[in-house]
């Protein structure tokens, strides 16, 4: 069951990245942008806690996944405060 909500998590993080980082390149609306680079970054978060947690239950990857959960925050508030219109 843990399998099937891991991987429900990063396809929806997945879908939501393709949908606004297409919405971008067709609006050109710069907080689509960083909204999408968040979410490719939570996506990669996600995978890699099917790897932890799943694929590899004797390696412990928390460290990266809060890295790439950090960085991926942090572009989106990047774009939220340095780019603001």
């Amino acid at each position: 069951m843990a399998a099937l909500i891991y991987g429900l998590c990063a396809l929806v993080a997945l879908t939501c990245a393709f949908l606004l980082l297409r919405a971008y390149t067709r609006q050109r609306y710069r907080l689509l942008l960083w909204s999408g680079l968040c979410f490719a970054g939570l996506t990669a978060n996600n995978v890699l806690l099917v790897a932890d947690k799943l694929f590899l239950p004797t390696v412990d990857l928390t460290v990266l996944r809060l890295l790439v959960a950090l960085l991926s925050v942090s572009t989106l508030l990047y774009g939220l405060i340095w780019d603001a219109d």
